[in-house]
């Protein structure tokens, strides 16, 4: 089964147009690197817990979208390998690109895929 890394971050509305920018050229590196599916999501119908829920999760203000992404790899192993080499070449890559968002409040970890069920 595969493998995923998952992201949840918030980032500024206003910079909805830059962090789609950013994350394209990211996911170029993450593809390039053995990745075999990218998938960024902006926030549409994201509701506020009682208890919990992603807002709080990333501490995003009003003026800020929840973002949710994932990585799929096809194993660990390649999943290791691949974010190595996409480290070693994420500064020089993305030097003109920042990141759009406060990226210390970003969550993120990699699942060992449990169920995968597909239509088709």
């Amino acid at each position: 089964m595969t493998y995923v890394d998952g992201f949840v971050a918030a980032v500024p509305t206003a910079n909805k147009d830059r962090y789609r920018e950013h994350a394209a050229s990211a996911l170029t590196l993450f593809l390039k690197h053995g990745a075999i599916r990218c998938v960024e999501c902006w926030g549409d119908d994201v509701p506020k817990g009682t208890v919990t829920d992603f807002h709080r999760a990333v501490q995003a203000s009003e003026d800020e979208t929840v973002i949710f992404s994932w990585i799929e790899w096809p194993d660990k192993a390649a999943r290791d390998a691949g974010m190595a080499k996409v480290f070693e070449e994420m500064p020089q890559a993305m030097k003109d690109n920042p990141m759009p968002f406060d990226g210390k409040r970003m969550i993120f970890g990699g699942f060992q895929s449990l169920l995968d069920e597909r239509d088709g």
